[in-house]
């Protein structure tokens, strides 16, 4: 079982921010030689989702996270590419403005950036997100994806 490592005992090795200024991580080291990483990120305000089935719930970054790592996450090659894919989403919401947001709202944002990132992921994403039923369903996306490319 693994000891709990205290911040204060440890040292920083490296920090590095991310590319879009949101996060900062850094590897540390303890006394005793272990390694480990810590992520600084922004706060952002308080933003409430509203759900399909009215029930509302604060925003919750880390569930995002959990939501497009297992939905498309096997299509980037790391977890950072998945981190700026939520950061970008994450943008997006607060750059609406309001302090409630639908979670479509969201679900779009999420096909907005893969987008412009990962065609299969945003395929895949689509096709759970907009309830396809019919190969005809996944033809369209693709053929308006391809379209849209070709601007």
């Amino acid at each position: 079982m693994a000891k709990n490592i205290k911040i204060g005992d440890s040292k920083v090795l490296e920090s590095r921010e991310n590319p879009d200024g949101t996060m900062i991580r850094r590897r540390r080291v303890t006394a005793d030689g272990r390694r480990f990483t810590t992520y600084e990120r922004i706060e952002m305000p308080a933003l409430v989702v509203k759900k399909r089935s009215g029930n509302k719930e604060q925003f919750d970054r880390d569930k995002l996270l959990t939501a497009v790592r297992r939905s498309v996450g096997k299509f980037f090659n790391s977890d950072m590419e998945v981190e700026d894919v939520v950061n970008k989403v994450v943008e997006r919401v607060y750059d609406i403005g309001s302090d409630e947001i639908e979670s479509k709202q969201i679900g779009q944002a999420i096909l907005d950036v893969l987008a412009s990132v990962n065609e299969v992921a945003y395929v895949r994403f689509a096709s759970v997100f907009l309830e396809f039923k019919t190969l005809e369903d996944f033809e369209n996306i693709i053929r308006s994806q391809r379209e849209e490319n070709n601007k």
